[in-house]
């Protein structure tokens, strides 16, 4: 009998138990007298972590599938507590590790991956900050349930802010404003509490990074995203890069769109809205979406059908919004049961589809780096993740007339454009991010300034109509990285960037394409950055060049379509 998610299994860590043990543990590393001794204890050490891991998951996951849920609301509440003080435990492991006698030996075996992510992982934590790491988790999970706690009364129904969606796309422009001014009221009766949390994270991780040491929560950030290969001064250039190049395509694109839904100026609750007959939706419900799914990853290869049908049989999904759910989506993977599990609130619209999709590109690499003895290469850091992600959205394009019917070239061309349209809104939470984290005194009232100064430069199209807060600068209040996730953000443009050779390449050789992200998934976080994308045989991001010629071939693509007739 296939064992489900419902059914496996949570207890709360002994962390006391599991501190003790692992002392014992770190003893016999460091008296082991060869490598084949020590591998045997990092080989237990690695299912106490596990074990951790997959009760860590399994609490959040079913917080935030609920989070009226008091029983897993406190479990999440007690990792949210405890996390420095299992960092703590992690790190003697990561100590003994990076100064182990055999380390040549190890590293031949685990790769040097592991040591690169393990001294990282010592640069970022100290217990002189255990207690403001504490108040950073809090804060994070406080905003969470404040934007999962909106019921908002419109159209008759009481809604929270993932069931907007369809609202924001639909046909009828002053529906679209009303339902843009609702999701403002609520965001506008939370603006000083939102922003109040954040001026609390952001003051609270400029501590933790003067305290450890550091100039500045940037430089702390990127040891954090564990970015090994790549600095500040090379995101810094790729911004720019995205300023010089794809802004003005971008704006292009939005002119487009205006004439195409037929406004004389576009404005931001217009553009969700792609077509005057309407954007593509899916045909059909959530179960006919996942049906379709099965179909789908069962002609694209073997390995998705055998994941894809794993998934499935082990209820691995959560995907319909309701209500007391938070927001958003993402994969996560449970080492316990190398199980992958897929969260999203599906709404009626396109996103249903491409959230799929990209999600169950995690959760696809996930399952073919499930081999690895190395829990630290389930994932790679996070620009190489959304690689897989973003590019099994392109990867999926032959079956997208199964969700999409007649509008299928619909779908494309939004979705094309839409991606291309990300880019500069994702550099500017970046820099946006920079420009805080530099300046920590800024009030929320100067921050707010700084978010509108960056619009002018990367979203000169951006036109509120006047709909409060938006027009204060605070449209950044939903961008939820900002509060759980620092720094995590200009990860998805990059990954973007190395995705679109993907569907280039997919377009004039699917197999060979499919075969390198194949092998790419498999290499799990086994490298860092640069070298998985050497790996797949992409070019960087950060290449000369590159971004143009990557921006030239979908600027070519799109060019061609009169989507006035789609």
């Amino acid at each position: 009998m296939v064992t489900q998610f419902n059914d496996y299994v949570y207890e709360r860590p002994d962390l006391n138990h599991v501190s003790k043990e692992v002392d014992t543990l770190i003893g016999s590393f460091n008296d082991s007298d060869s490598a084949d001794g020590q591998t045997k204890v990092i080989d237990r050490l690695n299912e106490i972590f596990n074990t951790i891991e997959t009760m860590y998951s399994l609490a959040y996951v079913r917080s935030s599938i609920n989070t009226k849920d008091e029983f897993y609301d406190r479990e999440r509440n007690f990792f949210d507590e405890n996390s420095p003080a299992i960092t703590e435990i992690q790190n003697k492991y990561y100590t003994a590790l990076v100064d182990s006698l055999y380390r040549e030996k190890l590293e031949n075996r685990y790769g040097s991956q592991l040591f690169a992510l393990a001294e990282n992982q010592l640069k970022s934590f100290d217990t002189s900050v255990s207690s403001l790491m504490q108040e950073e988790n809090r804060l994070s999970t406080e905003y969470s349930k404040l934007l999962a706690s909106a019921e908002i009364e419109f159209d008759g129904r009481t809604l929270n802010l993932s069931e907007f969606g369809p609202y924001a796309e639909h046909s009828d422009r002053d529906t679209r404003r009303s339902a843009a001014v609702a999701v403002q009221g609520f965001m506008g009766d939370n603006l000083e509490k939102i922003d109040d949390i954040y001026d609390k994270l952001v003051k609270t991780r400029d501590q933790i990074a003067k305290k450890l040491g550091y100039k500045d929560f940037v430089e702390l950030g990127y040891v954090r995203m564990n970015r090994i290969d790549y600095d500040r001064d090379m995101v810094e250039n790729f911004r720019n890069q995205v300023a010089d190049y794809i802004v003005p395509v971008v704006s292009k694109l939005k002119e487009r769109q205006s004439r195409r839904i037929g406004v004389s100026s576009l404005k931001s609750f217009d553009e969700a809205y792609d077509f005057v007959d309407g954007n593509a939706s899916p045909v059909g419900n959530t179960k006919h979406i996942m049906a379709n799914g099965a179909k789908m990853y069962k002609e694209l290869s073997k390995e998705t059908d055998e994941f894809y049908t794993f998934m499935t049989e082990h209820d691995l999904f959560d995907v319909e919004a309701k209500k007391g759910k938070e927001g958003g989506g993402y994969c996560t993977f449970l080492p316990a049961y190398n199980s992958p599990f897929i969260f999203s609130n599906f709404n009626g619209t396109l996103g249903d589809v491409t959230v799929l999709t990209h999600e169950a590109g995690h959760a696809f690499q996930s399952y073919m780096s499930r081999h690895f003895d190395v829990p630290e290469y389930q994932f790679p850091t996070l620009e190489s993740a959304e690689i897989h992600s973003m590019s099994m959205e392109y990867f999926t394009y032959p079956w997208m007339h199964l969700f999409f019917g007649d509008k299928t070239d619909k779908f494309k061309f939004s979705h094309l454009a839409d991606n291309l349209s990300f880019l500069p809104y994702g550099v500017a939470i970046d820099e946006f991010q920079h420009i805080v984290y530099e300046n920590p005194e800024l009030t929320p009232e100067e921050r707010r300034e700084e978010w509108k100064k960056l619009e002018e430069k990367y979203l000169p199209h951006r036109d509120y109509d006047g709909i409060q807060p938006l027009e204060s600068g605070s449209f950044w209040h939903r961008q939820g990285h900002l509060f759980s996730s620092p720094f995590y953000y200009i990860d998805y443009t990059l990954a973007q960037i190395c995705a679109i050779q993907f569907w280039k390449r997919a377009v004039e050789d699917f197999d060979a394409a499919w075969h390198d992200y194949v092998e790419l998934c498999k290499l799990g976080g086994s490298l860092p950055f640069g070298g998985l994308i050497e790996k797949a045989k992409l070019k960087s991001p950060f290449e000369a060049g590159s971004l143009k010629s990557v921006v030239d071939e979908v600027s070519s693509y799109l060019d061609s379509i009169d989507d006035t007739k789609l």
